[in-house]
C-alpha cells in the first residue's frame, strides 16, 4: 500500500470536493392538446391563428354542417309530433264529439222514460186482463233495451271525457322522451362540427387550411397550455440518490432570469447503459430521465426545445 504525505492527501481531497451546486443540462418540452372533431367534413371556418393565445371556450374551427342541421330539424319535427299526440290522448275527444255523445245519452234517457211508463201501464192492463202476456213481455223488453242503451252511452260519455287509456298515454310519453333524446343527440352531433378550445393556451400550429377535407378524429389545431410545458433532463447515476420527486430546483436559460421548478418524475431505469460490466467508472455514465414542472407564469417564458440549465440544491 502506498502512503501519501499529509500535505499531498489534503490537496487530493480538495481537488475531489464539489465546487458549487451540481449543474445539469436539459430542455423544455410541451405536451400539446390536439383538438379534433369526431366527425369528418370540409373545413369551412378556421378561427385559430398560430402564435395567438385563445381562451377556453373560444371558437377554433368549424366543419360543414348541412347533414347535421337536417338531422336536427327532422328530430325536432318528430318531437313536436309526439308531443301533440300525447297532448291529444290526455285531453280526450274533441268537444263536439263529447257533445254528440251527451246528446245521444239524453235521447236514450227520454226513450227509457217513455218505455218505462209504457211498461207500467201495460202491467196494470195485464192485471185487469185487458192485454195478453205477450204484450206485457214486449213492453218489459223495450224498457230493458232503453235502460241498457242509457248505460252504454253514459259509459261512452265518461270515456270521451277522460281521454285515452293510461297505457296508451304511457306509451305516447315514452315516444316523446325518445324523440327528446333524438333531438339531444342530433344537437350534439351538430355541436361537434363547431369546435371550441377546451383549455386556454397558445395556438402552436394549425394542420389544415380552409376548404380541405378533414377526416374524422384528425387534429386541426394544436394548443399548448402554459401548465403543459415541462423540463426534461438527465441525472448521472452518482447524483441519483440526491434527487427526489417534489424537490425544488433552480432553472436558467439564455436571456431569461433564474426560475424555480419542482421535480415531478424520476425514471427508475437508466436511459444509457454501456455494454460493459458495471464499475465505479461505468456507473458515472448511467443517466436517468427526470422531469420538472414550473409555475404557469414561469412556463410561458420557455419554448419547447429550448435548452435549459438545471442547478441541484
Amino acid at each position: 500500500m502506498r502512503f501519501y504525505p499529509p500535505l499531498i492527501l489534503v490537496c487530493l481531497l480538495a481537488a475531489c470536493a464539489p465546487q458549487g451546486k451540481p449543474e445539469l443540462h436539459g430542455y423544455a418540452e410541451g405536451e400539446f392538446v390536439r383538438v379534433a372533431s369526431p366527425f369528418a367534413g370540409q373545413l369551412t371556418v378556421l378561427a385559430a391563428r398560430r402564435g395567438l393565445t385563445v381562451q377556453a371556450g373560444a371558437p377554433l374551427f368549424a366543419l360543414e354542417q348541412e347533414s347535421e342541421k337536417a338531422a336536427r330539424m327532422e328530430a325536432e319535427q318528430r318531437l313536436r309530433g309526439s308531443a301533440a299526440h300525447l297532448d291529444d290522448l290526455q285531453k280526450g275527444r274533441r268537444p263536439d264529439e263529447v257533445a254528440a255523445v251527451a246528446a245521444q245519452w239524453t235521447q236514450a234517457q227520454a226513450a227509457l222514460h217513455l218505455s218505462g211508463a209504457q211498461w207500467q201501464r201495460d202491467e196494470e192492463l195485464f192485471a185487469g186482463h185487458f192485454i195478453s202476456r205477450e204484450r206485457l213481455d214486449q213492453s218489459r223488453a223495450a224498457r230493458d233495451r232503453d235502460r241498457a242503451r242509457v248505460a252504454e252511452l253514459a259509459a261512452q260519455l265518461r270515456v270521451a271525457r277522460q281521454g285515452a287509456r293510461q297505457d296508451e298515454i304511457d306509451a305516447a310519453r315514452a315516444e316523446m322522451k325518445a324523440a327528446q333524446a333524438a333531438v339531444a343527440q342530433a344537437q350534439w352531433r351538430l355541436d361537434q362540427k363547431s369546435v371550441k378550445a377546451p383549455v386556454t393556451g397558445l395556438v402552436h400550429d394549425t394542420l389544415y387550411v380552409t376548404g380541405e377535407w378533414v377526416p374524422a378524429g384528425s387534429p386541426v389545431v394544436s394548443l399548448l397550455p402554459p401548465a403543459n410545458i415541462k423540463l426534461r433532463f438527465f441525472i448521472p447515476e452518482p447524483l441519483l440518490a440526491t434527487i427526489k420527486t417534489g424537490q425544488r430546483i433552480q432553472v436558467s436559460c439564455d436571456g431569461c432570469p433564474k426560475l424555480s421548478a419542482n421535480v415531478s418524475y424520476v425514471s427508475s431505469q437508466a436511459e444509457y447503459t454501456p455494454p460493459v460490466i458495471y464499475s465505479n467508472e461505468a456507473r458515472a455514465k448511467l443517466m436517468y430521465l427526470a422531469e420538472a414542472r414550473l409555475a404557469p407564469e414561469d412556463a410561458v417564458k420557455l419554448h419547447p426545445g429550448q435548452p435549459v440549465d438545471i442547478f441541484l440544491p
